[in-house]
């Protein structure tokens, strides 16, 4: 990459890095994204290089079924089930001690109460999301996020599905969030600063 921005230009953003971990990376998304952990270990590196808050949202789930959505009780299973192996993250994204791990129990990160006052509490105004998978509790955590009044870009090269689903997701929802690839991220920043700004010009005028 190239014409890294300083780190203060990325300080309003935050990445959600959404269960990339083994449960949900069966051997067919490894054949169908076989650069994903690759990109994924590309885009931690960027952000820890530009200053770009990571936080690490993981499924997990009690053997007793007691916080389990009620459709898997009926289905007698879930993933990233505590004590198995499912539930460990690849070790493309392995957390720094000082990058907060968020668990949860739902498609929706934002369930998690401790997340949107963790990124109030930053500052945060705009959310580069990646991970697995695309259809399901990525895109559900980017759509909650750009409901609490999030800028939002998913990076569509740090995310895995079922392609039919990955895809369509990617062409659906441009009303919901920017569509971006790691090698774009850097020459991205300058228009999603703009837009920032003229979000704080539009609330400011309102208040």
């Amino acid at each position: 990459m190239t014409n890294l921005a300083k780190q203060d230009d990325w300080a309003a953003f935050a990445l959600l890095l959404i269960d990339v971990q083994r449960d949900f990376w069966p051997d067919k998304l490894t054949h169908h994204f076989p650069h994903f952990e690759a990109k994924v270990a590309e885009l931690l590196a960027f952000c820890r290089r530009v200053g770009i808050d990571v936080i690490h949202l993981r499924a997990a789930f009690a053997p007793d079924q007691a916080d389990w959505m009620a459709k898997y009780k009926l289905i007698g299973r879930v993933p990233c089930v505590r004590g198995t192996a499912g539930i460990e993250p690849l070790p493309c994204a392995a957390a720094l001690p000082h990058e907060p791990v968020l668990e949860k129990q739902s498609f929706d990160g934002f369930q998690n109460a401790t997340l949107l006052p963790l990124l109030q509490a930053r500052g945060k105004r705009f959310l580069l999301t990646a991970g697995l998978k695309t259809s399901i509790c990525v895109l559900f955590t980017t759509a909650a996020a750009a409901q609490q009044g999030f800028l939002t870009a998913m990076i569509e090269d740090c995310c895995g599905d079922d392609p039919p689903n990955h895809d369509l997701v990617l062409q659906s929802y441009p009303f919901i969030f920017e569509r971006t690839t790691v090698d774009q991220l850097a020459s991205r920043q300058e228009k999603w600063q703009a837009m920032l700004a003229t979000l704080t010009q539009e609330e400011q005028s309102e208040a």
